[in-house]
């Protein structure tokens, strides 16, 4: 069963998000690195950062497109949002090079080779200028600002022709840079926030996102209707419908993701919406994630259901916990990361007020020690019948914080685990036999062999009765009581449960009326008989004429009487053996 739990991890990393985080760190690391020992020489002058840039593009187009990360690392980025840097420098990386392409031939040998002084000026436009500058690190970079007027750049170049490669080789470019060639100028204006076009593309891709998460969502409900009616388990018919509706908003998100960067929207839009999306898309993947754990968790439980073990029956309820605890806190740290929250300083954070947090939960943590202990030492298990001080009833759920026990008045009762660390716990429910103790009263007037015969027929019922330990019992003349012969009963049977010793007890009682009824053996009740003799009625004792001798002479020659005749004179019985139990 365990091997359902990774797919928890790939659904939770389902939707392709950027290793924005790793390129920020990587980058500060070439950024101390550089500082330390000056700048890397792919961007040490101006010619250096120009030929950098175009390489990389240029093997973009021959197929490695994991050569943009170069390219974004020539253009000074510096008043671009972290959560949006990589997405606005690819498509800055791809404008400057039309730009470029539109403007002149790059002759690199003409591009001073200088590690200080000016700028270089590629090129001075009506909108803005194209440069490079160097920074305080020493590497020389693409200017800011003229990478932010990009946009109006290349509108101001749109009619000129490339100097360098094919009009109609633009397979390579991004979308909305194709799109921006073939829309007309109408559809360019910006009558509010932004571009008309880019307004209809978002249109467009919110509609796209919200019918393939209808539709998505109809295909996966009718697929799992038809697998639950399929099915021959009950527990999986418990499912709803719409258990995994989460991948719907999951499909939708990535829609609107993959949408949105190929629009080309300006740094403030382009935060706003993927930001948003980025959010969604983690919710929806955590959602996902929770649902396909209450999947796991069915199927552990029909597990559990088939096995004769119980310990199973204690963790399953705790393994779907466990899951999304375990969800929850990667789908923290994932929103965190996409949303650019500092995760190193707030772990460090937290082992700060690890302490404090400590000595808090000391009762938290009493109480997992406690679930711990008792599924450790199986001390019980779901179902069973326990007694803790005064609380008594059969276990229902075994949780990380308590043990919720239901009492044969129907309430529950909620344990904290940490009790069970040193409580005595009773547990009935590990009984192999349940007991009966109990005297039969007899009446005084019963003659000593129908008193045999009875107890000789009742060892009999337990012989015969199929659920009663045959190893084992007594069933002897015990005691004079007051106003009874008293027969002890002391047997075992051998019950799964107490439904079924309730029973197998009804059926040997009752056998036990009916044998003695048969015997003409009669119960007795305690009663008391008050005799009251007339004082006309007395007369003295006579004296009886037998010697103190001759009475204890006759009554030890009856009593040698008895015993011969009932086990023999000389005779040792020997020790009460049962017969060997047949299987």
């Amino acid at each position: 069963m365990w091997r359902l739990i990774p797919l928890l991890l790939i659904l939770v990393m389902a939707v392709p998000l950027p290793a924005q985080s790793q390129q920020e760190t990587a980058n500060a690391n070439a950024a101390e690195s550089s500082e330390a020992a000056g700048p890397p020489a792919s961007l040490s002058s101006p010619r250096a950062t120009m030929e950098t840039f175009l390489h990389a593009m240029n093997d973009i187009k021959r197929g490695e497109p994991d050569r943009i990360e170069e390219a974004i690392s020539t253009l000074d980025l510096s008043a671009v949002s972290k959560l949006v840097r990589r997405e606005r420098g690819s498509d800055l990386a791809w404008m400057l090079l039309e730009v470029m392409d539109r403007t002149r031939v790059v002759d690199t040998a003409r591009i001073p080779e200088r590690g200080d002084g000016e700028p270089y000026l590629f090129s001075r436009y009506r909108n803005g200028s194209i440069r490079i500058v160097p920074m305080q690190d020493g590497r020389w970079l693409f200017e800011g600002e003229g990478l932010a007027q990009l946009p109006k750049i290349l509108d101001e170049l749109g009619d000129r022709r490339r100097v360098k490669g094919s009009e109609v080789d633009t397979e390579y470019l991004p979308l909305h840079l194709r799109l921006r060639q073939q829309i007309p100028e109408s559809l360019k204006r910006r009558d509010f926030l932004l571009q008309n076009w880019q307004w209809l593309g978002l249109f467009l891709i919110v509609l796209l996102g919200v019918v393939a998460d209808k539709l998505v969502s109809f295909l996966l409900a009718r697929l799992v209707n038809r697998w639950k009616n399929r099915s021959r388990h009950s527990e999986y018919r418990q499912l709803s419908d719409q258990v995994l509706r989460p991948f719907g908003l999951t499909v939708m998100a990535v829609i609107w993701w993959l949408g949105i960067n190929l629009l080309g929207l300006e740094e403030t839009a382009l935060l706003v919406l993927l930001l948003a999306v980025k959010f969604l898309a983690s919710l929806s993947g955590v959602w996902a994630a929770y649902r396909l754990v209450d999947i796991v968790a069915v199927y552990l439980l029909k597990r559990a259901h088939i096995t004769d073990s119980k310990l199973d029956d204690a963790l399953v309820p705790l393994i779907p916990r466990t899951l999304k605890i375990f969800v929850t806190v990667v789908g923290f740290l994932f929103i965190a990361d996409n949303i650019d929250v500092d995760i190193s300083s707030l772990l460090a954070g937290l082992g700060l007020g690890g302490l404090a947090f400590a000595l808090a939960a000391k009762d938290m943590v009493q109480n997992l020690f406690g679930s711990v202990t008792v599924l450790m030492d199986r001390t019980f298990t779901v179902g069973d019948w326990i007694i803790v001080g005064s609380v008594e009833g059969s276990v229902e759920r075994i949780g990380f914080r308590s043990t919720r026990i239901r009492t044969f008045y129907n309430s529950v009762v909620t344990v904290p685990n940490s009790k069970f660390i040193t409580a005595d716990v009773d547990n009935m429910g590990e009984r192999r036999y349940r007991r009966l103790s109990c005297k039969l009263s007899l009446t005084y007037d019963t003659p000593p062999e129908r008193i045999e015969a009875f107890c000789e027929g009742v060892r009999e019922l337990i012989r015969q009765h199929p659920y009663m330990r045959k190893d084992y019992y007594h069933v002897y003349l015990n005691e004079f009581a007051a106003s009874s012969l008293n027969v002890l009963l002391y047997v075992f049977w051998e019950t799964p449960e107490w439904s079924t010793e309730l029973r197998e007890r009804h059926r040997f009682m009752l056998d036990i009326l009916r044998l003695a009824k048969r015997l003409g053996v009669e119960f007795a009740f305690p009663t008391q008989t008050l005799y009251m003799r007339p004082e006309s009625d007395f007369t003295p004792p006579s004296e009886d004429g037998l010697a103190q001798e001759q009475a204890f002479e006759r009554g030890r020659e009856e009593a040698i009487s008895i015993v011969a005749e009932s086990t023999g004179l000389g005779v040792r019985p020997p020790p009460v053996e049962f017969p060997p139990v047949k299987s």
